[in-house]
């Protein structure tokens, strides 16, 4: 049988604004069968109550059209980086330099972006050989963070100690946050004793992530946030279909329940808490 592929149907609204903190809806999205435009993706969005939008650009050409977006658009903020993977790919093809330069450019060009992301370790996708740069990679960017005064968007996969022991050996940012959280309640503990934001995505949802829904619960309910990661981990009931900022109802309701918070406090404390990350907008 033929895996869907089509956008799931809308979810009920929800009862207060929240902001979907990282997602992914440039043009180059990797489900191509039902494209939807920007203005498309917004306007499903704000019909459930996701009001702002943080796109995430994690290599040069979705960083150039993030930060070209970010400005046009008054619902969308940026965030943007070399994304690890790429980082030792680029390093290996001698021209990470060049490429985290540009990322700097754009980061210093509009106040429009308000994140340096997603950076970080990834073990997973990278091997032994590709680390080092990874790792060159991870502290120029936490390096950029705190010069321009940006939060820093992790992705950390197969990393964790290592992740934790870079943050605690050149020092985060003042607001860093573990995006699409994937550990635990160690992890967890270990990010709330570290002041640090722990954003969760449509694997929340999933019935064999208790240990992730766990971790939800470790955590003060000011240090966590939402995402969707799109156009991947859309939220059961519809998981391996495209995802798009008008699925974060879903994952809500899995949230609001781990933080033993009614759906409305939970919005508003969601949405407290990515203003507290990147302003207003």
């Amino acid at each position: 049988m033929a895996r869907d592929r089509s956008y799931p149907p809308a979810p009920a609204a929800l009862p207060g604004p929240v902001t979907d903190n990282h997602t992914h809806i440039e043009p180059s999205q990797r489900f191509p069968d039902q494209p939807l435009d920007l203005d498309q993706h917004v306007a499903a969005a704000r019909a459930v109550g996701v009001s702002r939008i943080v796109q995430c650009g994690c290599d040069l050409e979705s960083a150039r059209w993030t930060a070209q977006v970010a400005v046009g658009h008054p619902s969308v903020i940026g965030a943007i980086a070399i994304h690890p993977n790429d980082a030792a790919r680029l390093a290996a093809a001698g021209s990470y330099a060049d490429a985290m330069a540009e990322i700097a450019d754009l980061a210093k060009s509009t106040d429009r972006i308000r994140a340096v992301g997603e950076t970080g370790l990834d073990y997973f996708r990278t091997g032994p050989d590709g680390r080092p740069a990874q790792l060159a990679a991870f502290q120029d960017h936490i390096a950029l963070a705190k010069e321009l005064g940006l939060a820093l968007q992790i992705h950390d996969r197969d990393a964790h100690a290592d992740v934790i022991g870079t943050l605690e050996r050149v020092g985060a940012p003042e607001r860093t946050v573990l995006h699409c959280f994937s550990g635990d309640r160690e992890l967890a503990a270990a990010a709330a004793g570290h002041g640090w934001y722990c954003s969760f995505a449509g694997t929340v949802t999933f019935k064999a992530n208790a240990e992730l829904r766990a971790a939800v619960s470790e955590l003060p309910p000011e240090l966590v946030l939402v995402e969707t990661d799109a156009p991947y981990l859309a939220p059961e009931p519809f998981r391996g279909r495209p995802n798009s900022p008008y699925l974060i109802p879903l994952t809500m309701a899995v949230l609001a329940e781990q933080m033993n918070l009614s759906l409305p406090e939970a919005c508003r404390q969601i949405q407290e808490n990515t203003t507290r990350v990147y302003g207003d907008w």
